[in-house]
């Protein structure tokens, strides 16, 4: 990939805080159900629903929760009926803004975003609007400490991915989402750690951004995150990482 965002390397730190609040569950869950009702319940035929019961139980999701999550997917219990959406947009300074969202009421959650974005200086566009800067991938992100360089881009890169690069404080091991799978596992049993692991949207090329701008869209990407109904958010913000540092510890 020839771009690279910043973004991503703080939201490893976020999901932390996330599941201390309850969030992380609420939005797993979720992803669970949806991914059982498009995909069945069997993990094995399922790329999406087995990704999805993995994050679960590295995020100690009680098993009892996950089943119960799947059944409402396959329709063996009842439960919410959640659409699968994209919104994009720009934030301030140009960069743009992708929201990966799930959601029981289009109107409402539409409503919350346009509402984010304008409070910090941002707007939402048009579908495909910006959805053409990113492509879909697979992406691992292991935090330094965890693991040598050199030992990690062997094991990553015999697995099949495509490229290592140090983002900072993590490092990111990006694959094909066809290969993702085949890397994870390949990590997991190298025991190497990982700090997060999703199929993804990442940015052909970035926007630097400094400042004020800056600022604002951290705090736009952040609320989005924290948005019940959005799964993930993606970004080619990229901002310089004294500045990123200094603004996700505020």
């Amino acid at each position: 990939m020839s771009g690279h965002s910043k973004w991503s390397s703080i939201k490893h730190k976020k999901a932390a805080k996330d599941a201390k609040r309850g969030k992380l569950f609420t939005k797993l869950i979720k992803e669970l159900t949806v991914a059982a009702r498009l995909g069945g319940g069997d993990i094995n035929a399922n790329p999406r629903l087995r990704t999805a019961v993995t994050t679960a139980r590295a995020n100690s999701m009680p098993n009892d929760n996950i089943e119960r999550a799947i059944k409402k997917g396959t329709g063996e219990l009842e439960g919410v009926h959640y659409e699968e959406v994209h919104y994009e947009g720009y934030a301030p300074g140009g960069a743009a803004i992708m929201a990966s969202v799930l959601t029981d009421n289009r109107n409402r959650t539409v409503s919350d975003l346009r509402r984010i974005f304008e409070k910090h200086g941002g707007h939402m566009g048009a579908a495909g609007c910006v959805a053409w800067m990113f492509s879909k991938r697979g992406l691992l992100t292991v935090e330094h400490g965890k693991v040598d360089e050199d030992r990690l881009m062997e094991v990553a890169l015999e697995a099949g991915a495509d490229d290592v690069k140090d983002a900072g404080d993590i490092f990111e091991v990006d694959s094909t989402p066809e290969n993702f799978d085949a890397v994870k596992m390949a990590l997991q049993n190298a025991g190497i750690e990982t700090a997060s692991a999703e199929v993804t949207m990442v940015p052909q090329n970035t926007v630097s951004v400094t400042g004020k701008d800056a600022a604002q869209t951290m705090k736009l990407l952040e609320e989005l995150d924290d948005h019940d109904d959005v799964q993930s958010v993606a970004s080619n913000v990229d901002i310089p990482q004294e500045e990123m540092e200094r603004l996700s510890a505020a």
